[in-house]
């Protein structure tokens, strides 16, 4: 498959995460229209670094990529942040993000939780992380979809959802104040992306 169409493709899923291709009545034009120009840059970025061989990678010991995510980690649990670990951080990094959304999410993307200024020293987060703005290390969470801090488990309406992390080593370290949204994070990282890895879980309520 020829770049540019693996280019338009990736910008035409990255679009349906951000939530544009179905925003509500409070997502001004000019709002989404940001947050698509940073979709296609950071996609752009993405592709260039899968050429590159990139490999950044992302997993969890309470569940492996394509698996049900434990209960505990749930609105129908205690509803902790699941572990998180990673390897294969480039030279150069300092700092990571951290962005978990639920693609399947009735109307719009629906944001879990938005984390950044990692330190690059990191190589994991911990269970259960407060949800707090600013944590002791320097981390910070900004804003989900149910507008709080911090993490917001899985909760499905009905039938079984997707959950993707998907973790960003950057060459920077953002001027972003706590609280930022998921599309305030997608322009801050914008040029500053060095690699990129993904762990998807999935959750349906019985």
């Amino acid at each position: 498959m020829g770049r540019w169409v693996r280019v338009l493709l990736a910008v035409f899923l990255l679009a349906l995460l951000t939530g544009c291709g179905s925003r509500g009545p409070g997502m001004a034009s000019s709002t989404c229209a940001q947050s698509q120009a940073a979709t296609t840059q950071i996609a752009e970025e993405s592709i260039a670094l899968e050429e590159e061989g990139a490999m950044l990678v992302l997993s969890s010991r309470a569940f492996s990529h394509g698996e049900m995510i434990p209960k505990q980690y749930t609105c129908d649990g205690q509803e902790l942040s699941p572990p998180l670990e990673w390897q294969g951080a480039p030279a150069g990094t300092k700092s990571f993000a951290l962005i978990m959304d639920d693609p399947d999410a009735p109307k719009t993307v629906f944001v879990h939780w938005v984390v950044y200024n990692i330190p690059a020293s990191a190589s994991s987060l911990p269970e259960g992380l407060p949800r707090e703005p600013v944590l002791s290390d320097g981390i910070r969470q900004g804003e989900n979809s149910a507008g709080r801090i911090g993490y917001f488990g899985p909760c499905p309406p009905s039938g079984v959802h997707r959950y993707s992390f998907r973790l960003y080593a950057l060459d920077t370290v953002l001027n972003l104040d706590a609280g930022a949204t998921k599309q305030e994070l997608m322009r801050a990282m914008q040029g500053h992306i060095l690699a990129q890895a993904e762990l998807l879980g999935r959750y349906g309520r019985s």
